[in-house]
């Protein structure tokens, strides 16, 4: 019994004499990892409080949009620009500019907002374009688009190469958009028509 309540003396002194010389490491190691965790909390609430915001902002931009006051919701806009709603707002601003009869406004609005949300960046190239070609300026929209790979973005790159009467990359244009749609898309029989005004034949969709 004597040797079993030694072992255990022997024991809780090594215990002590651990935490003498670890504790205020122990300790900190707790405190850093307590703040860690608190610091990521209030960074997640901080980033839903800016979302929630900027949700706000955004609606409140759209309203005055609606409301026919384009200078009230450019202003609005421009305090967006650097967030999530970013391209969004800018799409949304265009189109009431071009509503309001005013092309070159939504043209120099559709420039502006060049590197926003990469979600929106290609509605907003084929827009710009669309905009581009209508103020005979489809050389500019051509080379917005280099490189575009989507059926969208391909059916306005041949648009503004057909004003341009570059019928081959016209041709070349709309035939990469027919080759990536099936026999029933909507949009299928616009772009046989228009390649057929470029000069083209319509391939059948199976030998595409």
């Amino acid at each position: 019994m004597a040797i079993e309540l030694l072992d255990e003396h022997e024991q809780g002194e090594r215990v002590r004499d651990w935490l003498r010389r670890n504790g205020l490491g122990l300790v900190a190691g707790v405190a850093v990892g307590l703040a860690i965790i608190g610091g990521w909390q209030w960074w997640q609430r901080q980033q839903l409080a800016e979302r929630m915001q900027a949700g706000e902002r955004y609606q409140a931009a759209l309203a005055s949009l609606r409301a026919g006051d384009l200078e009230q919701g450019a202003s609005q806009a421009a305090a967006l620009r650097d967030g999530p709603y970013a391209t969004l707002v800018v799409l949304d601003l265009a189109k009431a500019q071009l509503e309001a009869g005013d092309r070159d406004a939504a043209i120099a609005t559709l420039e502006q907002g060049a590197g926003a949300d990469p979600v929106f960046e290609a509605v907003r190239r084929q827009r710009l374009a669309r905009l581009l070609i209508d103020a005979d300026r489809a050389g500019e929209a051509v080379e917005l688009l280099a490189g575009t790979e989507d059926v969208a973005g391909l059916e306005v790159l041949g648009d503004a190469s057909f004003a341009m009467d570059r019928r081959e990359e016209a041709r070349e244009a709309y035939l990469g958009a027919l080759r990536q749609l099936d026999a029933n898309a909507p949009q299928r029989r616009l772009l046989e028509l228009k390649l057929t005004q470029a000069g083209g034949t319509p391939p059948q969709p199976e030998t595409i």
